[in-house]
């Protein structure tokens, strides 16, 4: 089924000058030093990592395993507490404050994704949102967490699973959209 609509979609009407992530000197910077130290597959430890985010002022807590080929988009808006565990291939699209508390397992090729385009609008213009990852949750493998979602304490978003609203605390997530499907449950 067709539909029409008098306005259409415009590309040559984008306009994100509003949007200044960091000097150009800067993000260039942090793009050639992330290559070469962490957005790879060599093996650095993730001590060394770690210490290389904070240089581009992320805050990093202590205890943080950082695999291979991470990418972080810019270290000055990522807050990670302690304990974290970031796998291998994990796309952290951080245009906005991602903040990842303590305990926080992202698993291999996870995406957490901060910005997405108004397909309402016919400039398509671009939205941030911030993330927020609460104590002791688990994002699956190349399970994504969209703009604006908070992941609640302990919460899971299952393997391949699409985030696009808040999960509540202690719960399990599955599907695309993720929809709850039972109370995690945590034995010591």
């Amino acid at each position: 089924m067709e539909k029409t609509s008098a306005t259409q979609t415009n590309l040559s009407a984008y306009n994100n000058e509003w949007y200044k992530p960091g000097g150009l000197v800067k993000r260039l910077l942090w793009y050639i030093v992330s290559r070469l130290f962490v957005n790879t597959y060599v093996p650095y430890p993730s001590a060394f990592k770690a210490a290389i985010l904070r240089a581009f002022g992320a805050r990093i807590g202590q205890g943080v395993a950082i695999k291979p080929k991470v990418h972080v988009k810019y270290p000055w808006f990522l807050r990670v507490a302690d304990h974290v565990w970031i796998g291998e291939n994990v796309w952290i699209d951080n245009l906005i404050l991602v903040t990842i508390e303590s305990n926080v397992c992202l698993s291999q090729g996870a995406m957490l994704l901060t910005g997405n385009h108004n397909y309402t609008k016919s400039a398509f213009d671009l939205i941030v949102r911030a993330i927020t990852l609460e104590k002791g949750c688990w994002i699956g493998a190349k399970a994504t967490v969209c703009p604006g979602v908070q992941v609640g304490q302990h919460a899971v978003l299952t393997v391949g699973s699409v985030a696009t609203t808040d999960l509540e605390a202690f719960g399990i997530y599955q599907g695309n959209p993720a929809k709850y499907v039972k109370t995690r449950t945590i034995n010591s």
